[in-house]
């Protein structure tokens, strides 16, 4: 099997962006590049890390975690599968609990003790009652009200692949007003604006004092690397001024 970098990212369901942000953290690098072109090729070989990548990602594992395990000299891929495998079992149970609950919900009978989604209720009423009266806010009602499952998941993905971005920014030396940091903030409103609202400056700068005054943000971001939700909300301000 040899695939130019579009067919395998059609065969595997990832997009040619993901597939150039996992050469560059070296998470998964192409089979070999035709020197005289440029092009990537992906070979079988390709195909079996990605199928492995992707397990880890559905069990919702970070990209850096995933690079760890996959690099390590002790990694067992039979091992390794068959505690994926484990842990998908555990996440199908999960989904047939909660699919007998519905049924059972449409016979009448009170099913709240299967899952417990007052946190983020909690944090949905939160967001409506800062925001709601705002036009962003109606914005991304209206933007997102018909996305599937599949394009939430992609949007996470990517949001994840520029947190990603910012950490190993960090981590290599680069200060949060270097050139490649104020890059990737303007990767982060670019993206933003095309996948839930105009994210103009004054929104921004809001968003980066939240990745650092709020926990919840801060150690969600601070999963890719310790001070990398106060390297953002540093960079953010920077680009802000």
């Amino acid at each position: 099997m040899k695939m130019r970098i579009k067919e395998f990212a059609d065969f595997t369901g990832v997009s040619v962006r993901t597939l150039h942000y996992y050469d560059e953290i070296g998470l998964l690098r192409p089979a070999f590049v035709d020197r005289a072109t440029g092009y990537r090729f992906y070979d079988e070989k390709s195909f079996l890390r990605m199928q492995e990548i992707l397990f880890y990602r559905e069990l919702d594992f970070s990209l850096k975690r995933i690079e760890e395990i996959l690099s390590s000299p002790n990694y067992d891929k039979n091992k390794a599968l068959n505690e994926q495998m484990h842990l998908l079992t555990l996440k199908k149970e999960r989904l047939e609990r909660l699919i007998s609950a519905i049924d059972n919900a449409v016979k009448g009978a009170n099913v709240m003790s299967v899952f417990d989604n007052r946190e983020l209720e909690k944090y949905k009423n939160e967001a409506k009652e800062k925001w709601g009266s705002t036009e962003a806010y109606r914005e991304h009602t209206e933007k997102t009200k018909n996305y599937s499952e599949g394009k939430w998941r992609s949007l996470s993905e990517g949001m994840d692949n520029i947190l990603e971005q910012f950490s190993l920014c960090m981590k290599k030396g680069d200060t949060y007003d270097s050139a490649e940091a104020q890059t990737l903030v303007k990767s982060l409103q670019e993206y933003i604006t095309e996948g839930y609202y105009n994210c103009t400056k004054e929104i921004l700068s809001g968003l980066g004092q939240m990745y650092v005054c709020d926990e919840r943000f801060r150690s969600n971001i601070d999963k890719h690397g310790e001070g990398t939700a106060e390297f953002i909300s540093k960079a953010i301000s920077e680009y802000c001024k």
